[in-house]
């Protein structure tokens, strides 16, 4: 018999919101964990805005969750290079979430020589910005984007995001990125090591088969798809991998019961 669920890595949009609105039964889904004694963060690949930002934006949505149980790509793309190249330096498209998580770690942000190009978020990409950070790749900067998401939500429809970008530069500098975030397993198993939490006992909950399942199942967690956010039940059938379990949003989740 399988183990009760100790653990949950949680997306956010989709998941528990839906741009600046709260899903239903969202707030009641995160209380009950915290009531149960659940371990849980909750992860996105956006990068944009700060743990604090994020807790606040939450909040005014009427969920309220830790900045300490929220982990970005931002996070996650400070920690890696952390780990790769203590100190360095980088050259950054994106905004304060991201620089505020490379800040953190000593990294010095700089256009002149940086040991990396690092491309995230901004509702402002600059043409000049994208022009130095191509040139920079081709003096020889290592290139690393946040996250590979194509495009992001906003009330008026669809957004380019870092994923766009760097297929744009990608193609002028011939260069491949390492990418950090989700469907990176890197980035689940560093929010599984943030909460001490095990992969054996730790589901991954998320609306996206490309990026939240297949992070999952990588990582070896029990999967949770909701019907909350992008994916068409029909659409399941495309893909080579299933969830294990499927349902319709977080309000109809047991805490701590496989499905």
């Amino acid at each position: 018999m399988s183990e009760p669920l100790e653990s949950y890595l949680i997306d956010m949009d989709g998941v528990l919101v839906h741009e600046e609105n709260a899903l239903p039964g969202a707030d009641e889904f995160i209380r009950r964990l915290g009531e149960a004694g659940k371990r849980f963060l909750v992860l996105t690949n956006n990068s944009i805005y700060t743990p604090r930002d994020l807790q606040a934006r939450l909040h005014a949505s009427g969920i309220d969750i830790p900045a300490g149980h929220l982990w970005t790509s931002a996070l996650a793309t400070a920690q890696f290079l952390d780990d790769q190249r203590p100190g360095g330096s980088a050259f950054v498209v994106g905004e304060a979430g991201l620089t505020t998580a490379l800040h953190d770690v000593g990294y010095i942000l700089t256009d002149r020589d940086p040991d990396y190009v690092v491309i995230g978020e901004t509702r402002t990409y600059s043409f000049e910005a994208i022009t130095r950070a191509i040139r920079l790749i081709e003096g020889g900067a290592r290139y690393i984007v946040t996250n590979p998401d194509a495009t992001g939500p906003s009330p008026e429809g669809t957004l380019p995001a870092a994923g766009s970008v760097a297929a744009l530069i990608t193609h002028a500098t011939r260069r491949n990125p390492y990418f950090v975030g989700k469907p990176n397993p890197l980035m689940i198993r560093a929010g599984l090591n943030t909460i001490g939490a095990h992969s054996e006992t730790t589901a991954m909950i998320g609306d996206r088969m490309d990026t939240d399942m297949v992070a999952g199942m990588e990582a070896g967690l029990h999967t949770i798809l909701v019907l909350s956010g992008v994916t068409d039940p029909a659409e399941m059938d495309r893909y080579p991998y299933r969830p294990q379990q499927v349902v319709a949003s977080v309000a109809d989740l047991e805490v701590g019961v496989r499905g």
